[in-house]
């Protein structure tokens, strides 16, 4: 299950969470480049924290292949790999579909009202900004992890999410298909509103099938 966006005040929030969510960004927008070699020690110094929380979130950053461990020789931000892009999609497709279904079945009143909300904002606000639509997105895959009520397959899904977002980065303008990405969004979120499981997998599918071509046309450059 995600995590909610807040913790209530009394309970600290660990440093190995902030250390995660603060190089998870650096990869995925390149200011850790692809390729480039770091280590633990480099990575803390940026981050002003202990090599202890640092660890932690580069052991759960491998395990999301954004970080390569290689023994005595430090750290390595894997490159772009479009054919390894081209895997990760044929598993998001069955992953997406199956925890978008599963939120459309079980999401309670509040939820789908919630995702009623999600749907205007991604067609009124995720089109006009790269930054919003991240923002709108987020708050889209909080909302669809905690009405899946699976935490397995949630926890497959977003260990390939911040990979996807990396490459997105790496080949896309942002700005160009920004309308047509939001709207397939909005679809989805909608059906997952309305529990209808057959236009879930059709919002889903016509998602994919636009990452698939995406990226199946980066093997050409």
């Amino acid at each position: 299950m995600a995590a909610p966006d807040t913790l209530p005040s009394h309970v600290a929030r660990p440093l190995s969470e902030d250390a995660y969510e603060r190089l998870e960004e650096m990869i995925v927008t390149m200011e850790l480049a692809p390729g480039a070699l770091v280590t633990e020690q480099e990575l803390a110094q940026r981050l002003g924290l202990g090599r202890t929380p640092v660890r932690e979130a580069v052991l759960r950053l491998s395990a999301e292949y954004l970080i390569e461990v290689m023994p005595r020789r430090g750290l390595r931000i894997p490159p772009i790999d479009v054919r390894q892009q081209l895997r990760l999609v044929e598993t998001r497709r069955v992953l997406e579909t199956l925890v978008a279904s599963q939120a459309a079945e079980r999401a309670t009143r509040a939820e789908r009202a919630a995702f009623q909300t999600l749907a205007k904002a991604f067609r009124n606000e995720g089109c006009k900004s790269y930054r919003r639509f991240l923002r709108i997105d987020h708050q889209f895959n909080i909302a669809v992890a905690q009405a899946c009520d699976n935490e397995f397959a949630v926890g497959a899904l977003q260990s390939l999410h911040g990979l996807s977002r990396r490459f997105w980065h790496y080949y896309s303008g942002h700005e160009e298909d920004l309308t047509e990405v939001a709207d397939m969004h909005a679809c989805i979120a909608d059906a997952i509103a309305a529990g209808d499981t057959r236009e879930v997998a059709k919002g889903v599918k016509r998602h994919m099938d636009y990452i698939h071509a995406f990226t199946r046309a980066m093997l050409k450059d």
